[in-house]
């Protein structure tokens, strides 16, 4: 696998950076010596605050899709430090090679970094003009050209619709396709002025071209199915006692986390009338420990994190370890 040179760092806030590692309880203890993971290296910010807690004996394994991410994290001369070039989602065959079954804790920041959204060569911004990527791992998939070039009318609007919650993904989608027959759409400049004259109603301080852009990077990077088998990866991983930590980024993300946490706090009950012994109702399986927003200080300082959301949930099924 070849490795991207470390470009010169566009500037990046770890959004809930001490909420999110506070909520791990890794100090606590014999924690300190524990094996956590970040599912999501970005630029590292979480990934070093946890090292910096860690004991000498802790050790930290990450994951990211992004190549810059990766040139980034091998940058950390820390023997207890790795770094995976993969998607959270594979962390239990991953680490299964390394003969690891469990984990102290695990920390998913789900938001792209600012130095992706900020480069324009990378495709995920609107802003400013660049070729048409979106791809978080460069080396792998379609980029959203290649995909919008071949998508059938019906596939674009039901991904702009479901993944960009978009009230007017079916006039998107239209003008999408009746564009390409002129002309391939290739830059991000292309696609946000085909959005902008087909979306009529703008929301207030939103361009039109947000729930498009959201849309087609979250399908191209199949970041919800990510999502879905990461949460249950990471679920089966978490050894008694330890924790969960999800930063989600948008209303589709939060409610999968919310609803996944929730099918394991509560757990249906038989009917009261029935001769069951206390002891063999069944039990919970995680505890929901706190939902988190950034403060008022925080959003301030990064308007980029007004809309994260963490979760927080503990294990609490014995395993064998």
């Amino acid at each position: 696998m070849t490795i991207a040179t470390p470009m010169p760092e566009l500037q990046h806030r770890t959004v809930l950076l001490d909420e999110a590692i506070d909520a791990l309880n890794l100090e606590e203890g014999e924690r300190k010596n524990g094996l956590y993971i970040d599912g999501t290296f970005g630029r590292g910010g979480h990934s070093r605050l946890i090292l910096s807690r860690l004991g000498p004996n802790g050790r930290l394994v990450a994951f990211d899709k992004d190549l810059q991410a990766i040139a980034t994290a091998q940058q950390i001369a820390d023997p207890r430090f790795s770094i995976v070039h993969d998607s959270f989602a594979t962390m239990g065959s991953a680490l299964a090679g390394q003969g690891v079954t469990h984990v102290d804790g695990i920390l998913l920041d789900l938001g792209i970094s600012s130095p992706q959204v900020d480069d324009a060569t990378r495709g995920f911004s609107f802003r400013n003009d660049g070729p048409l990527d979106m791809r978080m791992d460069t080396t792998r998939g379609l980029s959203a050209a290649e995909w919008i070039a071949t998508a059938t009318e019906q596939q674009l609007e039901k991904v702009i619709r479901d993944y960009g919650e978009e009230r007017f993904a079916f006039q998107v989608a239209k003008a999408i396709v009746a564009r390409r027959a002129i002309e391939p759409i290739s830059s991000t400049r292309q696609l946000a002025a085909i959005v902008a004259d087909a979306v009529k109603t703008r929301e207030k301080g939103k361009d039109p071209a947000t729930r498009t852009f959201q849309a087609i990077r979250i399908f191209v990077n199949k970041e919800l199915e990510d999502l879905e088998a990461g949460l249950t990866a990471a679920y089966a991983m978490l050894a008694p006692g330890s924790r969960m930590s999800v930063i989600s980024f948008h209303s589709l993300e939060d409610r999968m986390v919310k609803q996944f946490f929730a099918s394991k706090a509560k757990v249906p009950q038989p009917d009261r009338r029935l001769p069951i012994r206390a002891v063999d109702l069944p039990q919970p399986l995680m505890k929901l420990i706190a939902k988190i927003k950034p403060s008022d200080e925080e959003i301030a300082g990064n308007p980029r994190a007004r809309s994260a959301v963490l979760r927080v949930a503990e294990r609490l099924e014995d395993v064998v370890r």
